[in-house]
């Protein structure tokens, strides 16, 4: 069937609204019609090269004997939420009508990791920069005679998405599928990062570094796991304006100012963890980050560096001599299919803010000005509505 869709074609291009092709789904698989896709800067990272390994990078991976993806023409987007269409044969836990969320990390509930209960690690979920699918490894989406490859094996900036079973969670049909699609990737992995990853408990001083679709959840993370204090540091005023309202008790423009503050906060002890959230990881800030956390507390990289940026530079001293730990997160330590369900109960009971993070809504052929004000920071998140409603660009 055809799709309207964004896809890029290479690093530095814009994104172009192309009408590809999709194969009905197959054995394992599910047609999806998108109602809601969100914007996070991980598709961005791909335009600007962030997320494209550079030459010297290249040359390790192919010394290592491993298989280097063919990155373009790329089907955007993994964050969303919409519809069941069709099922293939062997599919189980979904039908036509059923309502579903995106995970960008397809579990297969089987491997070590998720038998362990670290369904983010998936063996399965390591297999999503290929343009063949993880059922059969064989390609479903075409633009002419190229094959492409979908973003974490999704591609949610299409009418339609066909993928793996795995890679859906049904939700309530009662459930704004605007909410939905939250939970499918910033939220949790914010609430995550904020709350499990950095195991945080009550009374704690948390720092949240970035407060845009991820960082202003590790705040409401941080918050529900009973934080004293959560300072939220952001260059963007209204961000600074609206994070008290999400759950943050203090707010600063930059990480120099955290640091007088959380040390004024703590007597001096420093912050039991610190959250880097910002849209693009530049490693210069990770001694500054670990100075703002206290002995033997945790600093939490969920945000993306540049593949560029090979080395980090550390006092190694301090890291050892105060017992700090360094830490990466993906998807927050979340699981997707206990964390989401739980994320929109607490969505239904007011104990959580999702429909206040939305802050523009664009069509998909507005998906250039959704980067554009992603790049800027104007948005909390930013979501490409499929509808017909009113939308604002």
């Amino acid at each position: 069937m055809k799709s309207q869709a964004a896809v890029l074609h290479g690093v530095g291009q814009d994104w172009q609204i192309e009408t590809i092709e999709l194969d009905p789904p197959r054995a394992g698989e599910v047609l999806v019609k998108m109602s809601v896709a969100g914007i996070c800067h991980s598709d961005d990272h791909f335009a600007t090269g962030d997320s494209v390994p550079d030459d010297n990078l290249v040359a390790l991976i192919e010394a290592a004997g491993m298989p280097m993806p063919e990155w373009f023409p790329l089907l955007g987007g993994h964050e969303g939420a919409g519809i069941v269409e069709e099922v293939g044969p062997g599919v189980t836990t979904l039908k036509p009508g059923d309502h579903v969320a995106v995970s960008f990390i397809p579990s297969c509930g089987s491997c070590r990791w998720c038998a362990t209960g670290a369904t983010y690690l998936c063996d399965v979920g390591g297999q999503v920069f290929s343009k063949n699918m993880i059922t059969d490894d064989t390609p479903r989406r075409h633009l002419g005679d190229q094959d492409l490859m979908a973003l974490m094996q999704v591609g949610t900036f299409s009418e339609y998405v066909v993928a793996s079973e795995r890679s859906f969670i049904k939700v309530h049909d009662w459930i704004p599928l605007d909410a939905a699609s939250l939970v499918s990737c910033g939220v949790t992995t914010g609430f995550g990062s904020g709350s499990t990853c950095a195991g945080t408990k009550p009374g704690d001083t948390i720092v949240v570094i970035g407060t845009g679709g991820v960082g202003m959840n590790a705040v409401q993370g941080a918050r529900a796991a009973g934080a004293k204090h959560v300072v939220a540091v952001d260059p963007v005023g209204f961000k600074r304006d609206v994070a008290p309202s999400f759950g943050a008790t203090h707010t600063v423009s930059d990480a120099g100012e955290a640091l007088t503050l959380v040390k004024d906060l703590t007597w001096g002890v420093m912050a039991d963890a610190v959250i880097l959230t910002v849209g693009v990881l530049q490693t210069d800030l990770i001694p500054l980050a670990l100075m703002l956390t206290r002995k033997g507390g945790t600093c939490v990289v969920t945000a993306m560096t540049p593949l560029s940026q090979m080395t980090v530079p550390l006092i190694l001293s301090d890291l050892v001599n105060s017992c700090k730990t360094l830490k990466g997160a993906l998807y927050g330590e979340m699981n997707a299919r206990a964390s989401m369900p739980m994320l929109l109960s607490m969505y239904e009971a007011g104990a959580l803010k999702l429909d206040e993070l939305v802050t523009r809504r664009y069509r998909l052929e507005d998906i250039n000005d959704a980067i554009t004000h992603l790049r800027a920071g104007s948005n909390i998140r930013g979501v490409i509505d499929f509808g017909q409603g009113d939308v604002n660009a």
